[in-house]
């Protein structure tokens, strides 16, 4: 769904556009975190470390990523 404009979209990319390459990474960066701090706060608390990554890339990246691959990939890490 986009219920913004045409004329309003063409402006903010514009001024995204405007930005150096520096500042837009900066900005998507800071987007992520806050993404991801939003995420965590939502979490049960106690949740195991383990449990707190699976969740938080299953939100992440949902079906874009095999989350028991990564899971086992973090657990052979562990056994390291």
């Amino acid at each position: 769904m986009n219920d913004t404009p045409p004329e309003i979209a063409r402006m903010v990319r514009k001024r995204l556009l405007a930005r150096s390459g520096e500042e837009r990474l900066k900005m998507g960066s800071r987007m992520f975190l806050m993404a991801r701090q939003m995420i965590l706060a939502s979490f049960p608390p106690g949740l195991p470390e383990l449990e707190i990554k699976r969740r938080l890339c299953e939100r992440l990246y949902g079906d874009e990523v095999d989350i028991a691959g990564f899971i086992a990939n973090l657990q052979a890490k562990e056994k390291r």
